[in-house]
């Protein structure tokens, strides 16, 4: 062999070896560009969980019964199981101050007590919101009216009521709210949920405030009273109603009765000049009132969107499944005074007085 076929045969050998050192080189790049970009991903995976953990710890969302919320939650840290489980309902929770708020929505306990009212509270943000309310503090005012509010929700949920809009709409029935919260109650209502029991009889509700009043009836205690008769009530809504009986400022022209609101006297009227403008499309029938329409169009329709939590019947008028849900329940709320009988329906005991035989002392 010549030095000069030596010689080309040296390159191609050293060629070759360069060539595949390159190609190690170039796989061993591709490698650290993959291992680079994984651990990258890795990184914002890890980035988008604490921000999602933070975020949860800093911020407890109030509305928080709503199942899809809760997906939504897990997919963002990464469709994670979330280990903390309530006992009572399943509803699952990445953290376990979330499922201790949560819990509080069962058994009704209000942890946190103002101390100039005695009002209670689950939360302390709740507690502190409310604190502004006796130091007067009302920062956010309406610009259609003089009212002004503590907080900024309730100063937009105000201003609805001047702009007439109602944002959430039941898909169902069609019924719009202004308040996210009314519609989230008015939705169990269709869906029979009742995650509020009592402790003391099994009674569920829909709302944590029918379950606080509900209890007062356990302990008999009537905490709200009127300063004007000293008659007290289980709830401040009921006082509220009760006081405007020493407001009535509307007098009915034809009979002389006299009301508390303005709206209850032309209701009250109707029946004096038998107007009856709401009239039905299907069947002609006439009412005095929108509401009533309504519920009578559910018998054409054939509708019926109020369940039965104890069993499948299903009623066309909310006021009917509360009296059918008491067959349940074993509530008689119409008690008679003189004999200590109890009933189901106002009218059945109205039907009993008449022939109640025993009299009041």
């Amino acid at each position: 062999m010549t030095d000069s076929s030596y010689a080309a045969e040296k390159m191609g050998f050293v060629k070759e070896e360069s060539e595949d050192v390159s190609d190690e080189e170039t796989h061993r790049e591709e490698e650290d560009d993959t291992e680079e970009q994984r651990d990258l991903l890795e990184v914002k995976m890890e980035s988008e969980e604490v921000n999602a953990v933070e975020e949860d710890h800093q911020k407890i969302i109030t509305e928080e019964h709503s199942q899809t919320e809760d997906d939504f939650s897990q997919k963002r840290t990464g469709a994670k199981k979330s280990p903390f489980i309530c006992p009572q309902c399943g509803k699952c929770f990445t953290l376990k101050v979330n499922l201790n708020s949560h819990i509080r929505i069962h058994s009704g306990e209000r942890s946190f007590s103002c101390l100039q009212c005695g009002s209670s509270f689950f939360k302390n943000a709740d507690l502190k919101r409310h604190l502004q309310t006796h130091s007067g503090e009302k920062p956010f005012s309406c610009p259609h009216c003089t009212k002004s509010f503590t907080r900024k929700e309730s100063l937009e949920n105000h201003i609805r009521i001047h702009t007439g809009e109602k944002p959430f709409t039941c898909l169902l029935c069609d019924k719009s709210f202004i308040r996210k919260g009314h519609f989230k109650n008015h939705m169990r209502i269709h869906s029979g949920e009742r995650p509020f029991t009592c402790h003391e009889c099994g009674k569920s509700f829909t709302q944590a405030t029918i379950l606080r009043n509900h209890q007062h009836s356990h302990s008999g205690e009537r905490p709200f009273g009127c300063d004007r008769c000293g008659k007290s009530f289980i709830s401040a809504k009921h006082l509220k109603i009760h006081q405007k009986i020493h407001q009535k400022l509307f007098l009915c022209s034809f009979c002389g009765k006299m009301f508390s609101q303005l709206g209850y006297l032309k209701e009250h009227q109707k029946i004096h000049t038998g107007e009856k403008a709401h009239v039905c499309s299907v069947c002609g029938n006439s009412f005095s009132r929108a509401k009533y329409l309504k519920e009578h169009q559910k018998v054409h329709t054939g509708e019926k969107p109020y369940k039965c939590s104890h069993c499948d019947k299903s009623f066309s008028q909310s006021g009917n499944l509360k009296i059918h849900e008491r067959v349940h329940t074993g509530e008689k709320p119409y008690r008679c005074p003189p004999c200590g009988r109890s009933f189901i329906t106002s009218s059945a005991l109205l039907s009993h007085r008449r022939n109640c035989r025993q009299k009041l002392s």
